[in-house]
């Protein structure tokens, strides 16, 4: 009760708020990464503020009380589909080599240097429109700071990846160590990081951000800001310029690691309540005697593109359950399945997972997808294929609510495929599991939304919250670590060290002497 009080009043604080004017900067295209830009901007629009968004996608949805103008990026959204039909992700390895990082920095740099160039932007940026906050995903993205810059306003990070990723927390000087954090792109093999091997390993990823970052990600910042503006600033005087970092992540579903002052966790912002479902879905849903699995890759990850050995192995495996499957599959037909499958080009995963006869649902692994099934306390089994997906199927399995079979794994087979979902169908504990994460993911003094809105409000209202950053983002590594202190240390032991062998060697030295004096 004290909870739903505490609740009502931040959120009647959140809609007393002056309206602002906010500026939303998200240039990638993905459709599941649009539908949290959306929820997050819609959010802020709803709390009475006047949003602007640069993205590849109009907004399509009422809004309550502000507004909202988009600045289309037209010709994004298909230059971002014939990027991902040139990628062969289903053939990406699981343990990714430390030097991925570079391949993702020249596969989105085109994607930045278009939006600074693109002249719905740069008709924005000739107008006379100010803005009182800049908001912004982190994809190596810095050059896109500039905004923030130009607009003389505080800047807010948004961050989709799940888990914490350094690639965000150096930016508010929350550094963290290697011995204990896991790297976002380093495939994580056990729970605790106590082999040397493995830290050693884990290290070397943490080494190879800090060069990229230094000898890659800022010259060629610089390099597209010179290009697009005159006069800009270098990106290493604006790349620590962070107000406030917000992680769609949730400790519910992730290893424990410190957070800074200005870092605020908002995973699962973008789950409404779940709505009816259509007519026929709901049938199905409804007649399912021994419940339902639903199959989904997520937006951009397609089924029909498997290939036809794996296509066949589901098959196989799903025409042996006695449950219904409902798989989203992209094509209108897929030959050889069994009368228990149902196959959509979409479905609503929400409003599915909130169904009692729910049992298990079979995902890519991506945050968004784990957020929505922990939501709703159901089971996984994670077939993950590329990026933090494999260390977000890793997770479902550590807390207990999931089992992992990445899409190239070698032992990849029908009988391990069935074999795993059986234990998950039978085995209560992952049920259980899953409901327990759950009452920990919805367990916050207020929805995530509410605290997103929060959180950016009051950065607006302290001038860019000055007071909560760390002071760490003004020191160099070897201070920040105390490397001159040690090797001061270090150095004034060997010259003690050096001085007490000189006097030891005088007196010594004298003593022999005089024997030989008292000898002779």
């Amino acid at each position: 009760m004290r909870l739903d009080i505490l609740s009502f009043i931040l959120v009647f604080f959140v809609q007393c708020c002056h309206s602002a004017r906010i500026l939303g900067v998200f240039p990638l295209a993905g459709k599941s990464l649009n539908i949290l830009y959306n929820r997050l901007m819609r959010g802020l629009a709803d709390a009475g503020h006047d949003v602007t968004v640069i993205s590849a996608y109009t907004n399509k949805l009422p809004v309550k009380n502000g507004s909202i103008t988009d600045v289309l990026l037209t010709g994004f959204a298909e230059e971002y589909d014939l990027m991902l039909s040139q990628e062969s992700f289903l053939d990406s390895p699981e343990d990714y080599p430390f030097y991925t990082v570079l391949y993702y920095l020249e596969l989105l740099e085109p994607t930045w240097n278009s939006t600074l160039h693109h002249p719905n932007v740069q008709k924005l940026l000739s107008s006379n429109q100010k803005f009182d906050l800049v908001i912004t995903e982190h994809f190596w993205s810095d050059c896109l700071k500039i905004f923030a810059h130009i607009y003389n306003c505080p800047l807010v990070i948004f961050t989709s990846m799940g888990g914490i990723n350094s690639w965000v927390n150096d930016q508010v000087g929350n550094l963290l160590l290697p011995s204990y954090v896991t790297h976002t792109m380093k495939l994580r093999v056990s729970s605790e990081e106590t082999n040397f091997r493995e830290r050693a390993h884990n290290l070397l990823f943490y080494i190879t951000d800090y060069v990229y970052k230094h000898y890659f990600l800022f010259p060629n910042s610089n390099a597209m800001l010179k290009g697009a503006f005159s006069n800009p600033p270098d990106i290493a005087d604006i790349y620590d310029n962070v107000s406030l970092v917000l992680l769609g992540s949730h400790s519910s579903l992730r290893p424990a690691a410190p957070l800074s002052p200005n870092t605020v966790e908002i995973g699962g912002f973008h789950i409404d309540p779940p709505k009816k479902l259509p007519k026929d879905l709901q049938e199905i849903m409804d007649n399912a005697k021994n419940g339902v699995i639903y199959f989904s890759m997520g937006s951009q990850l397609r089924s029909k593109d498997f290939s036809e050995e794996k296509k066949k192995i589901f098959l196989d495996v799903f025409a042996r359950l006695e449950q219904t499957v409902l798989w989203k599959f992209e094509d209108e037909t897929l030959p050889g399945k069994s009368s228990n499958v149902y196959i959509r080009k979409w479905l609503p995963p929400v409003d599915l997972l909130a169904h009692p006869n729910m049992k298990l649902f079979i995902t890519h692994g991506g945050y968004g997808s784990l957020q929505e099934t922990i939501y709703h306390g159901v089971p996984v089994l994670a077939i993950s294929v590329v990026a933090d997906q494999h260390n977000n199927a890793f997770q479902a399995v550590q807390l207990g609510f999931g089992l992992k079979l990445s899409y190239n794994d070698k032992n990849f087979s029908e009988k391990n495929l069935f074999n795993k979902i059986i234990e998950l169908l039978d085995n209560p504990k992952y049920r259980e599991n899953a409901q327990a994460r759950s009452r920990i993911f919805h367990d916050r003094p207020m929805k995530p939304l509410d605290t997103a809105v929060y959180w950016i409000e009051y950065v607006i209202r302290n001038k860019g919250a000055e007071h909560l950053r760390l002071l760490s983002t003004k020191l160099p590594w070897y201070k920040l670590y105390c490397m001159d202190i040690f090797v001061a240390f270090f150095i004034s032991l060997w010259v003690l060290y050096k001085l007490l062998c000189v006097l030891l060697l005088k007196v010594f030295g004298k003593n022999q002497e005089k024997l030989k004096v008292k000898e002779n």
